[in-house]
């Protein structure tokens, strides 16, 4: 796998296979699905791999996955997940030159980048199986970065909170008794 590295950052091309399945309803025809992705895959766009009846595997684009430093923990949080995963997020093609009209946007090992995506509503979101292969070099970018933040119990602060309450309200207004009493002058009055 060809990679550039730095200290603090990794990147790597990496396409993501996007499956098109006959829609179930008449408002959707199709229905798009990221189903894999192939590390240090070449460029392609919308490009049919396999066909199986109306079911098509497509390698729907391939972009540069990133990995940094700070983001560390969000990456073991992805591994650590029952299947392992890497999320490939497709935003609208504004362009309408994708025949699916989406595109592919990112795929990201953090499982909180992939959160910030879903917030949208816009996007489809999908975490996909890690290869191997992918899963080991994000493991070793984790190895050498992360660090466990030991817990720390918050100490409460030492303010005193059996003080007397007089129950005037806002100290600012002058007054002599409890401000959400009931009006005096309002509870003898008639109303014609």
């Amino acid at each position: 796998m060809s990679s550039r590295t730095d200290s603090w950052k990794r990147e790597l091309p990496v396409g993501a296979v996007v499956r098109r399945t006959p829609g179930i309803t008449r408002w959707a025809r199709h229905i798009w699905t990221p189903v894999a992705v192939i590390p240090g895959a070449p460029e392609a766009f919308w490009k049919e791999m396999v066909r199986e009846g109306e079911v098509v595997d497509y390698h729907a684009g391939t972009v540069t996955m990133q990995l940094y430093r700070a983001d560390a923990e969000a990456y073991l949080v992805s591994l650590n997940m029952i299947t392992p995963s890497v999320w490939v997020i497709l935003d609208r093609d504004q362009s309408g030159q994708s025949p699916s009209g989406w595109f592919v946007s990112d795929i990201t090992a953090s499982a909180y980048e992939a959160q910030d995506a879903l917030d949208s509503g816009e996007s489809i979101v999908e975490p996909v199986p890690i290869p191997e292969s992918l899963a080991a070099w994000i493991k070793e970018f984790i190895d050498l970065h992360y660090i466990e933040e030991p817990f720390k119990k918050r100490r409460r602060d030492k303010k005193s909170v059996d003080g007397k309450e007089d129950g005037k309200g806002d100290p600012r207004i002058r007054q002599q008794s409890d401000v959400y009493r009931a009006p005096t002058n309002l509870k003898n009055r008639r109303v014609p």
